[in-house]
């Protein structure tokens, strides 16, 4: 490896802005495969037929690239200031999960790890693929073997030193780095992800069913969400962070030090948001990640903690999209008017 120590490549990696980093072999987790073989034949994964399309790779990350002998995994904070849940109790405003509030993830990460990819190859050599998030990467439980933290009950990846607000990206390498030791459990006896899910979505720890997940309807779920549902979802309209901010961990998260991630959407207003055409939509969430799920799955979202809010003042705006050409969003406008009391 040209003489390059680990330590150098954890120390570059902080001064890059990561706040943890560690190595791992690609086949550190024999057991992924299996647990996805039984999230995916449960069905919890819902329309997300990406995951089932590419489960081979997903399963086994010697699998995606055969060439690669270390992965690298890199841990970014991006902790709130403020308490996220705080807004779920403004009706009149929309509440978007912390890691949407600011620009998208996949772009500032990667291209810190692109950064850090070459630096690696200008101090040893070598090939390296990067990835964030797009990849059938397994990359919580790759970064449990690599030591950064461990899957809590919530399936999410939290450590004693960054709490769970993290961002994780991954480097391959065909590069021999020494691996870490991995992280054990130290989520003890505590429940409380698990008893504030308002839609109940944790089967038992450490599972998750997908399609009772706020974050995967308001997100991922094409067409109307299931009636009993709806009404759990609150002001949440897109993604939920309730199961993160609850984490006793998180007295230990490491504070957010890329200014991209500060919140630019703050809570704004459901009558507003509501309205917002296509083109306004685009414009309003450029260089968000909110952007890519298009304005009639977000006003379907809006619509919805509409239908929550309980404002009769709200009932003009749910009615001006009845007639919607969408009929996802046209269904969602009859049952918030419905809700209210029209």
């Amino acid at each position: 490896m040209k003489g390059l120590r680990k330590e150098q490549l954890v120390a570059r990696a902080l001064e890059e802005g990561f706040v943890k980093a560690g190595v791992c072999r690609p086949d550190a987790v024999p057991e992924a495969a299996g647990r996805l073989r039984a999230f995916l034949a449960e069905g919890r994964h819902g329309q997300m037929g990406w995951m089932a399309e590419r489960e081979e790779w997903r399963g086994s990350p010697a699998a995606l690239w055969p060439e690669a002998r270390s992965v690298i995994m890199l841990a970014e904070a991006y902790t709130p200031e403020d308490d996220p849940m705080a807004g779920l109790a403004e009706r009149d405003r929309g509440v978007i999960s912390c890691y949407a509030q600011g620009k998208d993830y996949h772009d500032l990460v990667k291209r810190r790890l692109k950064r850090l990819g070459r630096w690696l190859i200008d101090q040893a050599g070598g090939e390296i693929k990067v990835f964030v998030d797009t990849a059938p990467v397994m990359e919580k439980p790759l970064a449990q073997a690599a030591g950064l933290g461990w899957q809590g009950k919530h399936t999410n990846l939290l450590g004693r030193d960054l709490g769970n607000w993290v961002f994780l990206g991954a480097i391959f390498t065909t590069l021999e780095l020494e691996p870490d030791a991995p992280e054990v459990d130290h989520c003890g006896s505590c429940t409380a992800c698990l008893d504030i899910c308002p839609t109940k979505a944790f089967p038992a720890p450490y599972q998750l069913d997908a399609r009772r997940c706020i974050s995967y309807l308001t997100i991922e779920h094409k067409g109307p969400v299931d009636p009993e549902l709806r009404g759990l979802m609150g002001n949440r309209i897109y993604g939920c962070d309730d199961c993160l901010a609850v984490c006793p961990w998180n007295k230990f998260a490491v504070a957010a030090g890329e200014m991209g991630y500060q919140p630019k959407v703050g809570l704004p207003e459901l009558a507003e948001l509501a309205a917002l055409d296509d083109a306004g939509f685009r414009a309003r969430f450029a260089g968000s990640p909110i952007k890519r799920i298009g304005r009639d799955r977000f006003v379907r979202n809006v619509l919805y903690a509409i239908g929550n809010s309980g404002l009769p003042a709200l009932r003009e705006v749910a009615g001006g999209l009845v007639g919607d050409p969408d009929p996802t969003v046209a269904d969602a406008a009859q049952w918030a008017l419905g809700r209210l009391g029209a």
